[in-house]
């Protein structure tokens, strides 16, 4: 099925509202109100995304330090708790760092992507969901503790 574009947006919008509505009761170990959708690490330089279009789902850390040498700080240190990172998530995610991102910019990225399912087929919401709730929880996990081995690279 093809959408147009406002189509395609209403759909988006209407997936992620579902999906805020659904993660809005989940709590978290220390009690705090996470927005889960617009998730906020602390750390202007690392952001956590999730995205969904009609081929894929893909949940990621984003390090965007635009200095490469401070970027670089950035990696090592997540490199250096990898194992860490995946003992909390239970699974292996892909490492690409120095990649480029859709304007251009050099950033790193350690994500997980889901393979042909559709955010524009309501079928597969359910499926999408479950891929991004588990995913995003295990994240703010993982964040809770490794989150204070990054304050020294904050400026």
């Amino acid at each position: 099925t093809m959408y147009t574009k406002q189509e395609a947006a209403q759909l988006r919008k209407e997936f992620w509202t579902t999906f805020g509505q659904y993660m809005k009761p989940v709590p978290t170990e220390g009690g705090e109100k996470v927005n889960w959708i617009n998730y906020k690490s602390g750390d202007k330089h690392i952001r956590f995304t999730m995205q969904a279009d009609q081929y894929k789902a893909i949940i990621a850390i984003e390090i965007t330090h635009p200095d490469t040498d401070i970027q670089r700080l950035y990696t090592e240190q997540f490199l250096q708790m990898k194992k860490l990172f995946h003992t909390v998530m239970k699974e292996e995610w892909a490492w690409d760092f120095f990649t480029t991102e859709a304007y251009g910019n050099t950033i790193g990225r350690i994500y997980k992507e889901r393979i042909v399912i559709s955010i524009f087929d309501k079928n597969n919401w359910p499926q999408l969901i479950t891929f991004f709730k588990y995913r995003i929880i295990k994240l703010h996990e993982f964040w809770s503790s490794a989150r204070y081995t990054f304050e020294t690279l904050r400026q």
